[in-house]
């Protein structure tokens, strides 16, 4: 149980469909979780709607909040629907099509109608400076004075509200685009300016030019929003310390999001592996599969020896879940793939067969049966038409679903169409959102060289444990949890996440016995930029420091990440180094090359503050001791019965720790649904998470 000399702590994720709520209060160390729709077109209002429903509820006043902790999807949003400002882009003369051009590779060779995103400003906002520093950062050309004049009077003229600078080899040297940021602060001190050399000092120049316009772009929407929110918390009596979940599930005030938000794009889904890694401690589980499901999207990763996967490049705005069709990032984030599927992905007919998303109902209007204007079925209105969701107990009761309304609309749409019944047409769009969701999943694991048979599959958000254990029957994963608040699981999350601040760079070095000197090098930057930020951290506790690189042999065109030694970086560390890459080379794929060099390109520090929190007391039973959980029963579709069928619907607030129980039963909370199958056992562990052992009984 927490101090009670700890603050109260509230954690809030912000979704495309609802907005969840946790908070810890140290009185008596429970948890106390609040879902409420989000409201896309100024999320504050969802904030301050549920905040003041929690406090009211908690009888926690605003004054006494200590903490508050934030994921947000703003800067995803901003880019994935193209709402960011007016950005100018500025490079070196001659390569201004950079961003256009990418990596000339087709993500799918034979789809000739094949179509990637367009960069996020048009190709007549891209400008150009005569300038030219080398690999070796050495300068080639000097910036020509008539250039730059010339793109600041264009950005005066322009009316841009923001500015990318990214120079080729600016990795290795960023002089000149700090020089040329300069020239443009001087006419516009208000800009906000990002340059490539801080934002991503990396090789590589589509995927840093691409991460530097990004974070321009998403500059002011990130500086707009979090002002709003700090101000409507402090309107409500709130003026406690805020911090912001960013992409490598690290926390950091918000000074620093508004510096970087390109790191806060992962921010949600961040929060929820983080909150994995947590259970899997507890579980004694050391690889896990992650599935995150809201009503907008559906988010999966990896926790791969009891921490998660961090991947330093991930992509945004994926065309059917394929590597190449996204805007790429050049940022440390935890191992994530997002698809659009969630409760609110409408369904359709498409050439006389049923298609489910990417297209959502989102909050507004929603499924039909929400009953605020959605005209589309969507996954939502066919799993109350399977007798999966309890129409008067959605949401904790707060919602009340329109069945009778849910069914219409697939009748309508689907079933008509199709000639077939209402029922069958439900329990396709069901199906064909498990399939999309089933091959996101293949691409996290076995296209990733994890075998899902020796992985527990972590399951949580609210539409996520209604969907789970068919996708775990599919991919033959064995075992399912489903934590304890599932339903707000990513919120949980950030209840249990650390400062984090990390850096990057660029420099080519051969891992030989002479290269100690050049190492030290590398990381005494490194560790100035890391003492920067954590100076604005304004935590004094020392901190735990961990090194790894990306490395490859001489010669080869792309890296894989090793973790690097702890430990000084002496005469010796070369070898230590060599040995690492040697290992993690040969255990992935299965040889090495004992007479090719080694190298390492871009190397990385990380500095982490463990939260000064006490653990968490999450699960309280409200069952009395030979109190019955099931509550009820209700018809629900299972295929595996051969169609409808009574089964037990079970309270989750009265299973105990040691409770058992066999499917088929319909397992409800406040904030989700748990689906559970013929075959399938239940136990609630002694941390009070749902452990189900899957079946395969037909």
């Amino acid at each position: 149980m927490t101090s009670t000399s700890q603050p109260v702590q509230i954690a809030f994720d912000i979704g495309g469909t609802f907005t969840d709520f946790v908070l810890q209060d140290p009185t008596n160390g429970g948890m106390r979780f609040w879902k409420v729709p989000s409201t896309p077109d100024d999320p504050s209002r969802a904030v301050l709607s549920g905040l003041s429903d929690l406090l009211d509820e908690s009888g926690v006043q605003g004054a006494d909040v200590g903490v508050i902790l934030h994921a947000t999807t703003v800067a995803t949003n901003a880019i994935i629907e193209r709402k960011g400002p007016k950005t100018a882009f500025i490079t070196t003369q001659g390569f201004r099509d950079i961003l256009i051009m990418g990596r000339q590779k087709r993500y799918d060779t034979f789809d000739i109608y094949l179509t990637k995103p367009m960069p996020l400003v048009d190709r007549k906002d891209v400008l150009e400076v005569d300038e030219r520093i080398d690999v070796f950062g050495e300068t080639v050309k000097s910036i020509d004075p008539a250039s730059l004049e010339g793109v600041v009077n264009t950005i005066t003229e322009g009316g841009y509200e923001s500015a990318a600078i990214a120079f080729i080899h600016a990795y290795a040297d960023g002089s000149h685009e700090r020089a040329v940021r300069d020239a443009i602060a001087d006419k516009h001190p208000d800009m906000p300016i990002s340059i490539s050399s801080e934002v991503s000092p990396k090789m590589r120049e589509f995927e840093r030019f691409s991460t530097t316009l990004a974070n321009a772009y998403v500059k002011p929407v990130v500086e707009n929003y979090l002002g709003n929110l700090e101000g409507a918390l402090k309107e409500r009596g709130i003026e406690s310390d805020i911090f912001i979940m960013q992409s490598n599930a690290g926390l950091v005030p918000p000074e620093l999001a508004r510096d970087m938000p390109i790191r806060i794009v992962e921010s949600g889904p961040a929060a929820g592996v983080m909150m994995c890694g947590v259970i899997g401690r507890e579980e004694g589980k050391q690889n896990m599969l992650t599935f995150d499901m809201g009503g907008t999207t559906a988010k999966l990763g990896a926790i791969d020896g009891g921490e998660p996967a961090v991947m330093a490049t991930f992509e945004v705005a994926m065309i059917n879940c394929r590597p190449g069709s996204g805007i790429p990032l050049n940022i440390s984030a935890v191992e994530l793939l997002e698809i659009g599927a969630g409760g609110g992905s409408i369904a359709r007919t498409d050439l006389g067969l049923i298609a489910v998303g990417p297209e959502s109902a989102g909050a507004d209007p929603g499924p039909i049966c929400y009953g605020q204007g959605g005209t589309e079925p969507t996954v939502t209105d066919a799993n109350l038409v399977l007798g999966y969701l309890n129409p008067d107990y959605f949401n904790g009761g707060a919602m009340s679903l329109d069945r009778a309304a849910a069914e219409e609309g697939i009748r309508r749409v689907i079933a008509d169409p199709l000639g077939i019944n209402v029922g069958e047409a439900a329990w396709g769009i069901h199906t064909i959102a498990n399939a999309n969701m089933e091959r996101a999943m293949r691409v996290v694991s076995v296209e990733r060289g994890r075998d899902p048979r020796d992985y527990t599959l972590v399951s949580f958000g609210g539409a996520g444990p209604v969907h789970t254990t068919r996708i775990a029957r599919s991919l033959g994963i064995p075992e399912i949890i489903i934590p304890y608040g599932a339903g707000v699981g990513s919120a949980v999350g950030l209840l249990e996440a650390d400062n984090k601040i990390d850096a990057t760079l660029t420099r080519v070095t051969r891992i030989r016995p002479d290269a100690a000197t050049d190492i030290a090098a590398v990381y005494e930057e490194l560790e100035a930029r890391v003492a920067a930020d954590l100076a604005r951290l304004g935590r004094s506790e020392t901190p735990r420091w961990s090194r790894y690189a990306y490395m490859r042999y001489v010669g080869q065109g792309y890296e894989r990440k090793v973790d690097l030694p702890d430990g000084p970086i002496d005469a010796g560390y070369p070898d230590k180094i060599s040995d690492v890459f040697i290992e993690s080379y040969l255990r992935n794929y299965g040889f090495t090359d004992p007479d090719a060099e080694i190298e390492a390109i871009d190397w990385y520090l990380v500095a982490t503050i463990p939260s000064n929190y006490d653990a968490l007391h999450r699960f309280e039973s409200a069952g009395e001791e030979g109190e019955s959980f099931v509550v009820g029963s209700r018809d629900a579709y299972f295929p595996e019965l051969d169609g409808y069928m009574e089964c037990d619907v079970i309270d989750r607030y009265r299973l105990r720790a040691g409770d058992t129980f066999d499917g088929p039963a319909i397992i409800e909370e406040r904030e989700s649904t748990t689906l559970v199958l013929p075959g399938d056992v239940v136990t609630v562990s002694s941390s009070g998470h749902m452990v189900i052992k899957v079946g395969y009984e037909d």
